[in-house]
């Protein structure tokens, strides 16, 4: 049975791996949405802000599953720019919701490490507390809360320190090696690094079972910023000066949680394993240099 899914989003990061995976799967038709002009890779505009905009456009279209990849990410500008960040970050998902009710499709929402304060010291399950300290965590969580009040068939996909095509910290680092400058990264912050192609494959797994509910989705392994930047220049043989500060030294907007660990154990105990965080690095770093 052939299945659509509509991607909100689907010309960032994630979106754009989602497309390189499931294009070629006979059983889905993928709607590329996103919120600027209209392309031939994205041709439909669609602003989650907007709630009667998503609801005609949902009905219309009648998708069995929507991928809501839109979301305001720039964590520090959300310090600053908060009614934008609640609008996109919380009230899309609850339309979102709304009109995935309205059609009975499922919804598979993206979010993020931040919901928790990062005070704890081993890995974030998913029935942990949540205590966001930034407006973009917070502001990420009220959009759980309202895809788990308003939708019946919803999967909630926290992830962290994401990267892919466009923008991201590796290409960043690359950029300042070749600029031969002096590099600076935090080495007291502990996350789990994990490529968009590795979450765009556990969505793939995910839209094929009929699970509920919450679910972490990060590479395997546990690593500082700044132990990520050595992999990502001893991956690539580049010789730059690097050094670690502490996040009281990088000074910016918005709190980061110390230790954002994602337990994979619910996806594990479900058959499912993702890549080992430096393996997901060197496949992407194959990719760059093709």
């Amino acid at each position: 049975m052939e299945r659509r899914i509509l991607i909100t989003g689907a010309n960032g990061q994630l979106g754009i791996a989602i497309n390189d995976l499931l294009k070629n799967r006979e059983d889905i038709t993928l709607i590329n949405t996103c919120v600027l002009e209209s392309s031939a890779y994205c041709p439909i505009k669609l602003d989650i802000t907007n709630p009667m905009g998503v609801m005609n456009l949902i009905q219309e279209l009648n998708p069995q599953i929507i991928i809501n990849c839109a979301a305001h990410t720039q964590v520090d500008l959300c310090e600053s720019d908060q009614d934008r960040a609640y609008a996109i970050n919380a009230l899309g998902p609850k339309h979102l919701a709304e009109a995935a009710q309205a059609v009975e499709a499922r919804l598979i929402h993206i979010s993020t490490d931040y919901v928790f304060n990062g005070e704890k010291t081993e890995a974030y399950k998913e029935e942990d507390e949540t205590d966001p300290k930034s407006v973009y965590g917070s502001t990420k969580l009220a959009g759980e809360e309202f895809v788990k009040n308003i939708c019946d068939n919803y999967q909630i996909v926290r992830t962290a320190w994401l990267y892919g095509e466009g923008k991201n910290f590796v290409r960043t680092m690359l950029r300042l090696a070749e600029e031969g400058k002096d590099i600076k990264v935090v080495a007291d912050q502990y996350g789990c690094p994990t490529s968009a192609l590795e979450l765009a494959r556990t969505l793939g797994f995910l839209i094929d079972t009929d699970e509920v509910g919450t679910f972490h989705a990060v590479c395997e392994g546990v690593t500082t910023w700044y132990e990520f930047a050595a992999e990502i220049f001893k991956q690539t043989g580049k010789e730059v000066n690097l050094s670690p500060i502490s996040t009281e030294e990088y000074r910016v907007a918005a709190k980061r949680p110390p230790y954002s660990v994602l337990s994979t154990k619910k996806l594990n105990d479900m058959g499912y394993h993702m890549k080992n965080w430096k393996d997901a690095l060197k496949e992407y770093l194959d990719t760059q240099a093709q």
